[in-house]
């Protein structure tokens, strides 16, 4: 299995960038260690989550050498998974035609139904890299030869963390969602156990048994956490440190897909315990730093790292210097963001009547000669709104802008090329979590308690009694992971989970063009729709002894 995986354990690596033009991005990995000696002590195992941390946001060649596909530096791994969310769900709207890194095909639903894209390759064996350094971890800790000490404990508390997530992030992608399938019976993932080539592993497993290794993961996760080390804190680094709290939360994702409410809200108040929910200043910040309040789990990306082109603002933000950027400034569903209170701050990072100044806007509106907002009576009041909104943003005269642009992503620097951090986990969606677990046990009252907490600390007018309904309250939190949560990739399981699916066509429309969107305009809804399920590689089929072609999703 996994024949392309020429390293299994990576140590922090240092990349020497040798060029920085969006076009063309060199990078070379400097430092690796072999397996026995990676494994002798707990400050070199603790290398390896160094790595592990790094391998996160670093472009695939760093992570997975060699001549192949899934080494190409078209994918930053988190920061293009994050984000492809929000793309494939039709929450991260283009308004124009650009198709950098394949930005534009995962949106039109290109990639990830074609078992040879760069998109199911590198995901998958990105995964899969975890999973095979995570294993190092915990076989060699099961041994039994080495001190018990709260920093092993630490150590093998993240392995099995890392473990659990790279799991379900499979599970989620390559096989039919939990709540709308047979998990007892439809084919999973292959489990990998081994720590050294060639990585054998069972055949597919079933949805059932992955998500029962997710699940004995978190545990032994939660269980080492407690007799771990702490977590440093005082950096941003810090964040990148898997801890008890992350195993916390990723047990309530896992609990919510399955449908265990419950757990789910109980995981969830446990994973935000301690964490304080953004206020107008921080939530208006930019989510560029994992520094943030409220903020669990998130890489602080090194800027000397030449992900530039290849990040997650590069592919989200409407203010990094880019020509995906530049040439087609990202818009939200303006269903939802007309749904939001004006007396809800989170509004303001949704620029409603920015002037259309895109001459090839796939809506075919740019310009002045076809504007149709009143507040611009004049060309000159068009051009002057243009550049006070470069001015008061940071991005360049050569950006765009288009109605319904957002400004909620921004880099620390706007109209430069940092990638800055990305963020994971923040106990906002842990609210929420928990919000919908009650809601789906039944227990409005205390579901109501919950969503007030968050409501009222965005809207100054937020009253939650009006959702007095199991089936209202839980619309109601449908539209507030929406908005809380609009850019931060977690649309596509949502509607996974909640069995919906795509029509930007409807209720008066999202905003988006049909003709860019093509086949993607509507797409029914995962039950009935086997396309919401990503391809498995062809590449992993051919290489893979324990799989056959009949192993393909349909």
């Amino acid at each position: 299995m996994l024949q392309n995986m020429k390293y299994v354990l990576i140590v922090a690596t240092a990349l020497l960038a040798v060029g920085c033009e969006e076009d063309f991005l060199d990078t070379k990995p400097t430092d690796a260690i072999s397996a026995s000696d990676a494994l002798a002590t707990e400050a070199n195992m603790e290398l390896i989550l160094a790595g592990m941390h790094r391998g996160m946001y670093s472009q695939s060649q760093t992570i997975m050498p060699g001549g192949s596909a899934i080494a190409s530096t078209q994918r930053a791994n988190e920061h293009y998974w994050v984000p492809m969310g929000d793309n494939l769900a039709g929450g991260l709207i283009h308004s124009a035609n650009a198709n950098n890194l394949g930005w534009r095909s995962e949106a039109q639903w290109n990639s990830h139904t074609q078992e040879t894209s760069l998109t199911v390759r590198i995901l998958w064996y990105h995964r899969y890299n975890i999973i095979a350094n995570a294993n190092s971890i915990i076989n060699r800790v099961e041994e039994g030869d080495l001190a018990d000490t709260p920093v092993l404990r630490n150590i093998l508390g993240q392995a099995y963390a890392y473990r659990a997530y790279a799991y379900m992030s499979l599970v989620q992608h390559y096989a039919k969602g939990y709540l709308i399938g047979s998990p007892s019976s439809d084919p999973g993932v292959p489990l990998l156990y081994a720590t050294e080539a060639p990585f054998t592993s069972a055949a597919r497993s079933t949805v059932q048994e992955v998500y029962d290794q997710i699940a004995s993961d978190l545990e032994s996760a939660i269980d080492n956490f407690k007799e771990g080390a702490p977590r440093p804190t005082g950096s941003a680094y810090d964040k990148a440190n898997l801890n008890i709290d992350v195993a916390y939360g990723l047990r309530a994702r896992m609990a919510l897909a399955t449908g265990n409410w419950q757990l789910a809200a109980e995981s969830a108040a446990l994973a935000r315990e301690g964490y304080e929910i953004m206020d107008e200043s921080a939530w208006k910040a930019g989510f560029n730093s994992t520094l943030l309040p409220g903020v669990i789990w998130g890489s602080n990306v090194i800027t000397t790292e030449t992900t530039y082109f290849r990040s997650y603002f590069y592919l989200a933000s409407n203010t990094f210097n880019g020509s995906q950027v530049r040439n087609n400034p990202k818009i939200a569903d303006r269903r939802l963001i007309d749904a939001i209170p004006d007396t809800d701050f989170r509004k303001d990072m949704f620029l409603v009547d920015a002037p259309n100044s895109n001459l090839s806007a796939a809506n075919g509106q740019g310009g002045w000669e076809n504007n149709t907002n009143p507040l611009y009576e004049t060309e000159e009041e068009f051009e002057a709104e243009i550049d006070r909104l470069a001015s008061k943003w940071g991005w360049t005269s050569r950006h765009n802008t288009h109605p319904y642009m957002h400004v909620k992503l921004r880099q620390a620097v706007p109209g430069g090329i940092e990638p800055d951090d990305i963020i994971y986990m923040r106990a906002e969606e842990m609210l929420l979590i928990e919000a919908e677990a009650l809601t789906m046990m039944g227990d409005i009252d205390a579901a109501q308690e919950v969503l007030q907490e968050l409501g009222e600390s965005r809207d100054s007018a937020y009253d939650v009694s009006e959702y007095d309904s199991q089936e209202s309250l839980m619309e109601h939190i449908k539209f507030q992971r929406g908005v809380e949560l609009w850019g931060e990739g977690f649309l596509f399981q949502d509607k996974i989970r909640w069995d919906e699916g795509i029509d930007h066509s409807a209720d008066g429309g999202s905003g988006a063009s049909q003709v860019l969107y093509q086949d993607a305009y509507i797409v029914e809804k995962p039950s009935v729709n086997p396309d919401w399920i990503f391809k498995i590689p062809q590449a992993e089929i051919d290489a893979n002894p324990n799989l056959s072609p009949a192993d393909q999703n349909p």
